[in-house]
């Protein structure tokens, strides 16, 4: 599923004074059958047709980016790795 927007940034700060996190198209699908959809792990593995333990690990990597974005201050770049 194609996100509607690839990029979100703080407000009030321009694009070129901000660093980045890129966020993976599977890091951005697990987080959606994980946190939006509410699916466990083994449910969202199998959708995503990975084991339960690489679906953990590509849940908390998009759960550190996007956790290291919205701490420090940094933009999101979605399809993008950094």
């Amino acid at each position: 599923m194609a996100p509607k927007a690839d990029l979100f940034k703080p407000r009030g700060i321009p694009i070129s004074d901000l660093e980045q996190v890129g966020l993976d198209a599977d890091e951005l699908e697990a987080l959606r059958l994980a946190d939006l959809l509410g699916l466990n792990q083994r449910e969202a593995g199998r959708v995503m047709e990975v084991s339960r333990p690489t679906f953990g690990r590509i849940l908390g990597r998009a759960r550190r980016k996007i956790a290291d974005a919205l701490v420090n201050g940094k933009a999101i770049q979605i399809g993008k790795s950094r």
